[in-house]
């Protein structure tokens, strides 16, 4: 990448994201003003890295079985001998809790004849091959082999499960392969400093996967920038500040970046033809959206009216105020000092190569993208739902994942409400996206200096990861 070029400063015309946190009814958290994009350059992103298969190949030795990533949350595992089986790729491996304070992760296959040890999670208290019963104990260690006598050759201290590193971070599970690989605690660099939010208080309320025909890539590009809403989601812009978000991307933090996406104030695009009371309707026509997608009682019964806009007030203070007095309503969480961004914005992070978090101050959505084996065509996506408990010490059991067949679409799960549709707009783009590149005569595709600057910073990684 270009990084002498002069950095590039054009924004999109109309308040920025710190205009809007200036207006803030509140205080909002020093995270939240954080304020920067290097320019990484302008070059083009080769097609390669999404349609060719000696990539993906490459792609499993150098990047996924060497960084960091997202396994399971500690709460589907919170009891020893609880276990579930993280694949990526052609690697499989045991997440398991060992100890009521320990979690490791083994190579999911027995040391004998190769068959996988464990086809699904569950609660065992050895790891045991059902083709010949060869067993090992939950920290690894092999047991006394079937016809030991016959197996001279075999130790048991020489025949223990190799295992992955493993890290827990806020409830999350994170596993790497690489025995030399850096700590967690190092890897995420600065991430934990501007992702504020206590997601180990938060239970998954619902977990829904689905395989679709792209490249993984493919896939988390189209929801690490905003610049798609205008032909994608047009239904959005009276209430959706698309071409005004920040994007925070650092060249010294290769493992982390950042958007901001101002609700209930319009997009620039119709900034001149929508008044305060068209925002507030259509946000309003959208409610599923909020209350399904991120947990959120921002909704109104029907034959209610619009509460009414102060003079010289927005919408965006109506909803944040509607939103306090609901949630105060509904929930015994005390939300009268929680800034109006963190109550109506979407606050999206991706740390590298996959875990897709958003902020929030009540509920989050974790996106997941993964290589669905090692076919650069086809991937899987996760929709995972981080929720309040509705009462205080409650903690109700982890959703388990349900696989979306191919005929079915996310606008036929209920509980997304109106992010199914959105889902479904954004996934009708994607096999074109994947069709197009293979018959893309450029040798590479050119993205915005700033709009799409996650997608160049995500690349400028992954390059890092492949070429060492």
């Amino acid at each position: 990448m270009d990084e002498t070029s002069e950095p590039v400063t054009a924004r999109c015309p109309g308040p920025s994201v710190q205009d809007y946190l200036d207006q803030d009814s509140r205080p909002v958290p020093p995270a939240l003003r954080y304020e920067r994009n290097d320019h990484l350059g302008s070059e083009d992103i080769d097609t390669a890295r999404f349609t060719s298969r000696a990539w993906a190949e490459r792609e499993m030795r150098q990047v996924w079985r060497r960084v960091w990533q997202f396994a399971c949350l500690e709460s589907e595992i919170p009891e020893v001998g609880d276990h579930e089986v993280y694949e990526i790729g052609d690697d499989s491996l045991i997440v398991v809790r060992t100890a009521p304070g320990e979690i490791r992760a083994f190579v999911n296959v027995c040391l004998h004849r190769g068959r996988k040890l464990r086809t699904a999670g569950g609660n065992v208290s050895e790891f045991r091959c059902s083709f010949h019963g060869f067993a090992w104990n939950l920290d690894g260690t092999m047991q006394t082999p079937p016809c030991a006598w016959d197996f001279p050759h075999v130790s048991p201290e020489k025949f223990a499960l190799p295992e992955a590193q493993v890290a827990t971070w806020r409830g999350f599970v994170f596993i790497n392969m690489d025995p030399y690989a850096e700590s967690f605690d190092r890897y995420r660099g600065t991430f934990d400093d501007y992702y504020i939010w206590p997601l180990e208080n938060r239970y998954k309320s619902l977990h829904i996967g689905k395989v679709l025909p792209c490249n993984w890539k493919v896939a988390q590009d189209a929801f690490i920038e905003s610049f798609h809403v205008i032909a994608t989601h047009p239904q959005m812009l009276p209430w959706l500040a698309d071409a005004n978000s920040q994007y925070d991307v650092m060249a010294d933090q290769p493992h982390w970046n950042r958007m901001i996406n101002i609700q209930g104030a319009p997009s620039p695009h119709v900034a001149d033809s929508v008044t305060e009371e068209d925002v507030l309707e259509t946000f309003y026509d959208s409610r599923a959206f909020y209350a399904a997608a991120q947990g959120r009682d921002l909704v109104m019964q029907e034959g209610d009216a619009l509460p009414a806009i102060p003079p010289g007030g927005t919408a965006r203070q109506v909803l944040a105020e509607r939103m306090r007095a609901q949630l105060a309503a509904t929930s015994q969480q005390d939300f009268s000092k929680t800034p109006d961004t963190e109550l109506l914005d979407a606050i999206n992070y991706l740390l590298f190569p996959n875990f897709n978090p958003w902020g929030g101050a009540k509920s989050n959505i974790i996106y997941r993208f993964r290589p669905n084996g090692l076919d650069p065509d086809s991937c899987t996506a996760e929709i995972i739902f981080m929720s309040s408990p509705k009462q205080p010490g409650e903690t109700p059991l982890p959703a388990k994942i349900r696989w979306v067949p191919d005929d079915m679409l996310f606008a036929d799960i209920p509980e997304l409400g109106v992010l199914g549709p959105v889902f479904d707009q954004d996934c009708e783009n994607l096999p074109y996206v994947q069709q197009g590149l293979k018959a893309m005569r450029k040798p590479g595709i050119t993205l915005a200096n700033y709009q799409e600057s996650r997608i160049r910073h995500f690349n400028r990684t992954l390059d890092r990861w492949m070429s060492e």
